[in-house]
């Protein structure tokens, strides 16, 4: 059995829904919570480290990049093209410093560790 790819209109710019104005793209993100660290993953596929810029400031973090374009005409276009960013506000500081970054397969992975004074305090329970 054979399938054919045609060119639809609608089908050639779908990525473009999720585009903001500025055709800036919202990268989507998975965030959640341990006891003493944020951990954000994303999918980035076909970037490098150095084709991503993350910034901290207080408890936001920032993350923007830019996919190639690509000039052209397509059969079908689903893959991300043009510039992207993410701002997000977490519920809680974190410890610039000690934030680290890894990209492996596409996947950007972020650790992102919580300042002392947010992280849980276990206390003891004394028995008399």
């Amino acid at each position: 059995m054979t399938y054919h790819i045609r060119p639809h209109a609608h089908r050639r710019n779908m990525m473009r829904r999720v585009a903001t104005q500025d055709n800036i793209y919202t990268l989507r993100v998975d965030i959640r919570e341990e006891d003493d660290v944020f951990v954000l993953t994303t999918a980035v596929p076909g970037l490098s480290a150095e084709d991503l810029n993350i910034q901290f400031l207080d408890n936001v973090v920032r993350i923007e990049g830019e996919y190639a374009t690509s000039d052209g005409e397509h059969l079908l276009r689903e893959l991300p093209d043009g510039k992207f960013i993410r701002t997000l506000r977490l519920p809680s500081e974190v410890d610039a410093d000690n934030v680290e970054a890894k990209i492996k397969s596409g996947i950007l992975s972020l650790s992102m560790p919580k300042v002392e004074s947010a992280r849980p305090k276990k206390i003891k329970v004394l028995a008399k």
